[in-house]
């Protein structure tokens, strides 16, 4: 059996002149009726989860405009109006039409939901190659200049275009939210020695692989919702994933944790990494944040590094 740290002693990541949970809670799913998860989960269980998290240090929330369409920036306004203070709250815009005036229009309409004068971390939600990157990031510029942006951010933008954006902003760009798990290591190839080379942040979106390195989804026991049609859920793919989910339990029982701790434990042995996994309960957001406590040796975390690499190919 392996120690494990004190729960009280969470982690915390630079991100400019703040410090972050490196443990953060996503929102995708507060308000999004995609999840399966009913309109009670919305009423009151997303807020319950967000209020639970700050009692356990988590100050990093992530969420977006395109989250049920706005649903999600108001629970979580709601629920952390009157806690504003102890929370880091970054938000996306959708960049269909990147147009400065626009961005600043929905950035305001972004604060308005979130209660919030300001917004702590605003992101572009994709790049949009159809428009130039002085109008995708135009629209930050003007945003960080009037205060109304402490800071600004990209979301699922290679290295190269993220660099590229930062030299026409003139300005840093602190963080890349990507996809980033044991499964989907493609940024840990350029874009994080970068990110830790330039005191930037990775944030990691879909660290659970959307439940499936929880360990507990097999062919026989498929999730509800889009989650069951997509390629992890596949037939084909769980059988594939069947080595990977085996070692996971494992190493887990070594540790007295869960896969899904595991899995989270992996990413937050990186530096310079925040990791924003759901919860559909307030017991699930516990576990993902007793992760924490978990410091993996190094020989766990190569061994499934690599298996996590053959399961990509």
């Amino acid at each position: 059996m392996y120690e494990r740290r004190s729960i009280d002693i969470m982690r915390f990541v630079k991100f400019g002149d703040d410090l972050i949970s490196s443990n953060g809670v996503g929102t995708w799913q507060f308000g999004s009726k995609e999840w399966g998860y009913g309109s009670g989960y919305a009423r009151s269980t997303a807020k319950d989860i967000l209020r639970r998290a700050l009692e356990l240090n988590v100050n990093f929330i992530d969420t977006a405009e395109l989250y049920g369409f706005g649903a999600s920036e108001r629970i979580v306004g709601d629920a952390l109006e009157t806690d504003r203070s102890k929370v880091f709250i970054a938000t996306k815009y959708f960049p269909v039409v990147p147009l400065p005036p626009l961005m600043a229009e929905r950035a305001y309409g972004s604060a308005k939901r979130l209660r919030t004068d300001i917004i702590d971390l605003y992101q572009l939600h994709f790049p949009n190659p159809a428009f130039p990157l002085e109008c995708q990031v135009g629209g930050l510029r003007r945003l960080l200049d009037r205060g109304t942006v402490r800071y600004g951010g990209v979301s699922n933008f290679s290295l190269s275009y993220w660099q590229s954006a930062e030299t026409v902003l003139r300005r840093p760009l602190i963080s890349n939210q990507v996809h980033l798990s044991i499964i989907s290591q493609k940024p840990l190839l350029e874009m994080h020695p970068w990110a830790v080379a330039n005191d930037r942040v990775i944030i990691a979106y879909s660290p659970l692989e959307q439940g499936l390195l929880g360990g507990r989804y097999s062919l026989d026991n498929k999730p509800h919702g889009f989650r069951r049609y997509t390629s992890h859920f596949s037939n084909e793919y769980l059988v594939r994933a069947r080595p990977l989910l085996f070692r996971l339990t494992e190493i887990a029982k070594l540790y007295v944790a869960t896969p899904a701790q595991i899995s989270l434990a992996w990413l937050l042995k990186l530096p310079n990494v925040v990791v924003i996994p759901g919860a559909s309960s307030v017991s699930q957001l516990e576990k993902n944040v007793e992760a924490s406590e978990i410091d993996l040796t190094d020989e766990h975390f190569e061994e499934l590094k690599e298996l996590g690499n053959e399961l990509s190919k």
